[in-house]
C-alpha cells in the first residue's frame, strides 16, 4: 500500500463535550522516554499519581488510581466490581450517563431500578427515596451522576449518598465532567466510589480514568461470592499492582501515566479552590454573553447549571448542525451537539481545564455571532462578547 502522508492535523480550539485542550506541559510529558512499567522509577511515579488524585478527589482512601481506558472503563470497573448477579442498584437518570450506569448494571447481571428526572433538571432527593422504600428496597448500591454531560446539569451529591447510606447501600459518583472544574468533595460527602475520566477539567488526552473506592466498598468486594466477571476490569488484580505487593496484571499505559501525571501537577499547583473559581467565571461569562445574544440554556436555573459544559437551547428556525459546521470550518472552534432527545435541540459549549480561558468565550461568541447573522438572525453587533466583558469587569 501506499504509506499515508506525515500526521498533520489541523488546528482546533476544543470546546465541545470532551476532549478538552491539554496544557502545553501534558503534551511535552509525552514525549518523554518510556520506562518499563515495574521501573522502580516508574513504581515511584505511580505513588505520586495515586497521591495526586486522591487530593483533587479529596479523599484518603487508599484504593485510588488510574484505570487503564477512558471514563467508561472507569464506570464499568466500578460497576463490575460492586455488583453481583441478581443484586440490585437503585440509578438516578436524568441524561445519557445515568442511563450508561443502568446498562451496566444489568449486563453484570444485576437490576437497576432507574430513578429518571428531566433532561435537564436534577434527580430529586424524595424520589431515590421513594425507590429505595419501594421497588429499590435492599438495594446493594446508589449511582447518580454528578455532572450530567449530555444535558448541562449539575446534580448534588451529598443528599443522595446519605440516603444511601440510611439504606445500608453504597454510593456511586460519576465525576467525569466535574473532577477538577468543579468542588468534588468525596470524603465530607460520604461518597463510596467515584471514578472520571483525563480528557475533561484535567486536561489530559482520553486514555487514562481515575478511580476510588473507599474502605467500605472495598470490604464489600472483598466479601463477593463470585469473581468480578471483568478480567481486565477486575480491581482485587489491578490493585495488586497499584498497592505495595506490585504483582504484574497488564502493561500499564506509561505515556498516559506521565500524561496525568503532569496534568495533576498543574492542578495542584493552581489550586483546587483557584481553578473552580476560573471555571465558574468563564461559565458565568458565557451565558451573559449568550443571553446577550438571545440565546436560553438547556438548565432553566443557574445553581443547577454546570460551569464545564454549557447546554445552549437552539432557537426556532436555526440550523444547529450548519452553526456547528461554520464555527469548525470557519474558526477551527468545536462545539458539540445534543444527545437522545436532545439531538438537533441544543449546543453543548465546553469549558474544561486548559479550555476554560476568557479569550475562548469571547472566541466563540463572536464565532457564534458570525454564524447566525449567516442564517439570518438579526442582532446587536458584538452584544455577547459585550456582556461577557462586563460580566468579567463586575
Amino acid at each position: 500500500m501506499k504509506v499515508p502522508g506525515e500526521l498533520n492535523p489541523g488546528s482546533r480550539i476544543l470546546l465541545g463535550p470532551g476532549p478538552s485542550d491539554c496544557h502545553p506541559r501534558v503534551l511535552r510529558a509525552m514525549s518523554t522516554p518510556l520506562l518499563g512499567h515495574l521501573d522502580p522509577e516508574f513504581l515511584s511515579l505511580m505513588e505520586d499519581v495515586q497521591a495526586m488524585l486522591r487530593a483533587v478527589f479529596q479523599t484518603d482512601s487508599k484504593m485510588t488510581l488510574p484505570i487503564s481506558g477512558t471514563g467508561s472503563a472507569a464506570m464499568e470497573a466500578a460497576v463490575a466490581n460492586l455488583i453481583e448477579p441478581g443484586e440490585v442498584a437503585v440509578v438516578g437518570v436524568h441524561g445519557v450517563f445515568g442511563g450508561r450506569i443502568a446498562a451496566m448494571v444489568e449486563r453484570a447481571g444485576g437490576r437497576a431500578v432507574k430513578v429518571e428526572a428531566p433532561w435537564g433538571s436534577p434527580l430529586d432527593p424524595e424520589d431515590i427515596e421513594r425507590a429505595l422504600k419501594g421497588d429499590g428496597a435492599g438495594a446493594k448500591l446508589v449511582a447518580a451522576v454528578h455532572a450530567e454531560t449530555s444535558t448541562g446539569v449539575l446534580q448534588p451529591l451529598a443528599p443522595l449518598a446519605r440516603l444511601a447510606q440510611q439504606h445500608g447501600a453504597l454510593f456511586l459518583a460519576d465525576t467525569v465532567t466535574s473532577l477538577g472544574g468543579h468542588p468534588v468533595d468525596l470524603k465530607g460527602w460520604h461518597v463510596d466510589v467515584a471514578f472520571s475520566g483525563s480528557q475533561k477539567c484535567l486536561g489530559v488526552p482520553p486514555g487514562i480514568a481515575p478511580l476510588t473506592f473507599n474502605e467500605r466498598a472495598m470490604e464489600v468486594v472483598s466479601k463477593r461470592k463470585e469473581p468480578c466477571r471483568s478480567w481486565y476490569l477486575d480491581l482485587g488484580m489491578i490493585g495488586s499492582y497499584w498497592g505495595t505487593e506490585r504483582v504484574y496484571h497488564h502493561t500499564a499505559p506509561i505515556t498516559m501515566i506521565y500524561a496525568l501525571y503532569e496534568g495533576l501537577r498543574v492542578v495542584l499547583e493552581e489550586g483546587l479552590e483557584s481553578r473552580w473559581e476560573r471555571h465558574r467565571e468563564n461559565h458565568v461569562a458565557l451565558v451573559a454573553g449568550l443571553e446577550a445574544m438571545g440565546f436560553q440554556m438547556n438548565v432553566e436555573r443557574e445553581g443547577e447549571r454546570l460551569w464545564t459544559l454549557n447546554a445552549v437551547t437552539v432557537p426556532n428556525g436555526i440550523d444547529e448542525a450548519k452553526v456547528r459546521k461554520h464555527l469548525l470550518e470557519q474558526h477551527g472552534i468545536e462545539i458539540g451537539g445534543g444527545l437522545g432527545p436532545l439531538k438537533g435541540k441544543i449546543w453543548r459549549i465546553g469549558l474544561m481545564g486548559y479550555s476554560s480561558q476568557r479569550h475562548n468565550v469571547f472566541a466563540v461568541l463572536a464565532a457564534l455571532e458570525e454564524a447566525l447573522h449567516e442564517q439570518g438572525r438579526k442582532q446587536s453587533p458584538g452584544a455577547g462578547v459585550a456582556a461577557a466583558l462586563e460580566s468579567y469587569r463586575g
